[in-house]
């Protein structure tokens, strides 16, 4: 199964290199079509071969060639920064994404030899090409203006310091085994409930609930209790566990009961406050991302962009027919 899946990424990242190089292809195919200059000829022929320990620069080392078109070191590495930066490393080889581009070039000269170029379709498909690399370059300038300056990260940490509240809790989980459970795990529901109201008076009198729940006898699968604090921002727990938790002081307990048979007790051991530093990145990934909608509103709003929304409203809901299928009797009836 890995090995499938490995191959399809593969196959995946090859075709997405082959379609995303012909929008580099087609600038280079108008120079395929010119006369080749004299240095170009002379190091298409061979016979000034470059020595082995005077390696040209790599914006004058040509490293692969089909036909008239000469591809630089330079040239062929900028091209792989720039797939990458799009989409991570490809699972290839630099020979393998050679191969690629060469059967790229390659097919590329023929389509032009065969004047594919004006066909209708290749036209539509070259436009859509056009249109998205515009898009994506503007979309790319719009996000690096959107980049909020260090004060305004500040005047938003300060306008929401609540929001960087940090609370390191332990959890205690008591589950019984209730009449038809399949897996077996659980204590009785007496025992359960023995349990839950010794945890109660642990933490109501200053005890230590750690050791009740340790010298209790039960089932290792009955009942977890977090030995080490586990820590959380505000937010990002379920909203009625978030709320539990920040309402309560350090060391205080609050009880949670999500099902019947099921105990659940919180516990707050240390209440801090991340600071700016810390959290600044999160404030510039969230106010960039809110500048970078506003802006795009903007445009949008500009744009005078409509939509017939007879046209794009979503598909009519089928009814959804019963499930029961319609007995005799019922026909007659």
């Amino acid at each position: 199964m890995f090995r499938y899946q490995t191959d399809k990424r593969r196959l995946v990242a090859a075709r997405v290199i082959l379609y995303l190089l012909l929008a580099a292809l087609l600038a280079s195919l108008g120079q395929a079509q010119q006369p080749p200059s004299a240095s170009s000829a002379a190091s298409s022929s061979g016979s000034t071969p470059t020595p082995a320990n005077n390696v040209s620069p790599p914006n004058e080392r040509v490293v692969l060639k089909v036909g008239n078109i000469q591809v630089t070191q330079a040239a062929f590495e900028t091209m792989v920064s720039d797939l990458e930066a799009q989409q991570g490393p490809a699972d290839l080889s630099r020979k393998a994404i050679g191969d690629n581009y060469a059967s790229l070039l390659m097919l590329s000269q023929q389509a032009v030899a065969q004047h594919l170029e004006s066909s209708p379709e290749v036209i539509r498909q070259l436009a859509l090409d056009r249109t998205q690399i515009l898009s994506n370059a503007e979309y790319a300038r719009l996000k690096a203006q959107s980049n909020p300056t260090p004060e305004e990260i500040s005047a938003y940490y300060n306008a929401h310091l609540a929001d960087y509240d940090v609370v390191q809790i332990r959890r205690l989980f008591i589950w019984t085994n209730n009449e038809g459970s399949k897996s077996g795990h659980g204590l009785s529901q007496q025992q359960a409930t023995a349990l839950a109201a010794a945890v109660r008076k642990a933490y109501a009198s200053g005890g230590d609930v750690s050791k009740v729940v340790q010298d209790a006898v039960h089932d290792p699968n009955s009942v977890v209790f977090d030995t080490e604090p586990l820590t959380f921002q505000r937010g990002e727990m379920p909203p009625r566990l978030d709320e539990a938790a920040f309402a309560l002081k350090e060391g205080g307990w609050t009880e949670l009961n999500d099902a019947p048979g099921t105990f659940v007790f919180l516990q707050v051991v240390k209440r801090s406050r991340r600071d700016l530093k810390e959290v600044s990145p999160q404030i510039e990934k969230k106010l960039q991302a809110q500048k970078l909608k506003d802006e795009m509103d903007d445009l949008k709003k500009k744009a005078g962009i409509w939509m017939d929304e007879q046209y794009f409203a979503p598909p009519p809901q089928k009814p959804v027919s019963s499930t029961q299928p319609t007995t005799s009797t019922q026909e007659k009836h």
